[in-house]
């Protein structure tokens, strides 16, 4: 009957994929305003008379703004129709970066990405209600990781816009291709509609066939562990390009580094999301593998040489960005029929992280040095593997003393 139901849906819909792509798409574009400016931020401090600490302000306001927007966004994106929700969000990144490409005023800089971190806040929790609704129970990894993806779509623009447009045509210009590019997912915003009635829930916790209760201590600990692995990893995304060049390597060598990275950050989320599916109670320690190894991959970087930086920029994308898309599957799977609470739950520990590591970093590579920030990152990263460890025991305790008819795992 299950089976039925989701086959019936997904022909009144088009299918599961055409929407998951789509928003896939649209997370991506809604959430590079800040990879942007960060990628762009040595070329915009003259014309915005603005230091590297000032810049990475305003990339936190950004990622601040989602964060703490999020239980409103939670709230109206699953009373509003999805495609509206993704439509809206989509316009107003666009709108963001143009403007970001237009001003020299650091106010405006600042109240855009406000702004556009708000809206950005609205697609999380609509993608965990379309991959609820549309993606059946043994593919739910894979869309996952393809909305995971994102974060590292995110950062393949801005290096190429580093390595192809900033040097010949300036920073504006990048910043303005970069608004074009975001309004391009507007025209399938129609592939994200959902079922008129929702479809059955399907309650299993990492496969178990019954949700153990009071998973609520989980659930702060996996957004801790998203949170404090997301402050490494986004500082190194944020400044990747200033990274690189204090290890070594010139602007466009390391603006096509980040584009690499990037796409072997979307390879990693989709192969690891494909092979979930098959074992999705691994989920965690899978997770928390992957944490740890981005921590190790930062403090590679620290080293600054070009080899160290290369091979801490493979680890730092592939593995520490790479956990995003199963841990919104592993929350899906958590709270059942909740599914914009799961979107919410990893929203707010990464953005948490997020708004707290640019300025973090940029403050203190100013007061110390790149390289010591970027061991900082490190052991924000490894904090967060351990939070992600306790979270998981904490769950198969629960398991074990919560009676279910299939049995745990």
């Amino acid at each position: 009957m299950t089976s039925t139901r989701t086959s019936l849906a997904e022909r009144r819909t088009g299918g599961h994929w055409p929407g998951t792509v789509t928003v896939a798409l649209i997370a991506t574009v809604t959430v590079m305003p800040g990879f942007t400016v960060g990628a762009l931020a040595g070329a915009m401090e003259h014309d915005l008379r603005a230091s590297p600490s000032t810049l990475g302000l305003a990339m936190s306001a950004f990622y601040a703004a989602t964060a703490l927007g999020s239980p409103f966004t939670k709230r109206l994106a699953a009373r509003l129709p999805v495609p509206w929700v993704l439509g809206a969000s989509t316009v107003a990144a666009s709108a963001v970066l143009f403007t970001v490409s237009r001003t020299s005023n650091l106010a405006v800089l600042v109240s855009a990405l406000v702004a556009g971190g708000f809206t950005n806040g609205l697609v999380q929790p609509a993608a965990g209600r379309l991959i609820a609704a549309r993606t059946p129970p043994h593919r739910r990894s894979l869309a996952a990781g393809l909305l995971g993806a994102a974060l590292g779509a995110a950062t393949l623009v801005p290096g190429l816009l580093v390595a192809l447009v900033l040097q010949p045509y300036g920073w504006r210009t990048a910043m303005a291709v970069a608004g074009a590019i975001a309004l391009v997912p507007v025209v399938f915003v129609g592939f994200t509609r959902i079922p008129p009635s929702p479809l059955p829930v399907h309650r299993d916790v990492e496969g178990d066939g019954a949700r153990p209760p009071n998973v609520g201590r989980v659930l702060v600990l996996w957004s801790l562990a998203a949170a404090l692995s997301a402050i490494g990893n986004n500082a190194v995304a944020s400044y990747f390009v200033q990274l690189g060049t204090q290890s070594g390597t010139s602007i466009a060598v390391a603006g096509n580094l980040l584009s690499l990275s990037a796409i072997l950050a979307i390879a990693v989320r989709l192969v690891t999301g494909a092979l979930a599916d098959r074992t999705p109670h691994r989920n965690p320690a899978v997770i928390t593998g992957m944490m740890f190894t981005g921590s190790a991959g930062l403090a590679l970087i620290a080293i600054e040489t070009p080899a160290t930086f290369v091979l801490g920029a493979v680890l730092a994308f592939s593995a520490g960005w790479g956990w995003t898309g199963l841990l919104l599957s592993t929350t899906l799977r958590l709270v059942p029929g909740r599914a914009e609470n799961a979107g919410h739950t990893v929203q707010v520990g990464v953005y948490t992280g997020a708004t707290i590591a640019p300025f973090a970093f940029g403050a203190i590579s100013a007061v110390l040095t790149f390289s010591i920030a970027a061991l900082a990152a490190a052991a924000a990263g490894l904090a967060g593997a351990a939070a992600m460890a306790a979270g998981a025991r904490e769950l198969r305790g629960r398991q074990r003393s919560s009676p279910s008819p299939q049995g745990t795992r």
